[in-house]
């Protein structure tokens, strides 16, 4: 899970550098703005949770498809869901995702990101941009992020690292809940990881 923190701090804070009104291919917008995640991680020592999150609440959660990723997460029984439900999943799994992997901010430094170049079908919509983490003294990390083409510009739904899906990791628990306790169930256990997660910040 450390891992993935990693991944998804490192993606979190690609997108802020970037103009709103320039849409830039998934390949560039990683690169360009590699330095200035390196240089968040390492030099902003003196941010807290709160401050974190309110900056992935400002500049951060626009450039991420969390209803998508939420139906991915949820599975078959997002089908099934009313509309009440499913904006309460989105809501909910959205601040799983940025509670849990927003320490990463502050957690890694000497972070180096190798960005392979792509070029990107006349039409595409969806496209795959590989990449490697480099950590001093570690092995490499391969990863794959799954970005689609909307008017917005293009938006992160999934990241695979080695070969494991951050959308998967959830799904086999949230499956397991629906069929206990049913959707209700699930956004409830969900609320209150969140709530407990919150708590846990606000003590420190």
């Amino acid at each position: 899970m450390k891992i993935f923190s990693l991944i998804l701090s490192l993606l979190l804070i690609t997108a802020p550098a970037i103009s709103s009104a320039e849409i830039l291919p998934p390949d560039e917008l990683i690169k360009a703005t590699v330095h200035d995640v390196l240089l968040i991680i390492n030099q902003d020592k003196r941010a807290n949770d709160r401050k974190i999150l309110e900056f992935i609440d400002a500049k951060v959660l626009p450039h991420f498809d969390f209803e998508r990723m939420t139906k991915l997460a949820v599975g078959r029984p997002w089908r099934t869901a009313t509309p009440e439900q499913k904006a309460a999943l989105v809501a909910e799994f959205r601040t799983l995702l940025v509670r849990t992997y927003s320490k990463a901010f502050t957690t890694y430094k000497d972070v180096s990101v190798d960005t392979k170049s792509v070029t990107v079908p006349d039409g595409a919509t969806e496209v795959t941009i590989k990449t490697v983490i480099r950590r001093p003294g570690a092995p490499v990390i391969p990863v794959n992020y799954e970005m689609e083409k909307t008017d917005a510009g293009w938006k992160a739904f999934d990241v695979t690292v080695e070969g494991i899906s951050l959308v998967a990791t959830h799904r086999g628990s949230f499956a397991e809940k629906v069929q206990q306790d049913g959707i209700d169930g699930l956004i409830k256990s969900l609320v209150e990881l969140n709530k407990t997660s919150a708590n846990k910040a606000e003590s420190k």
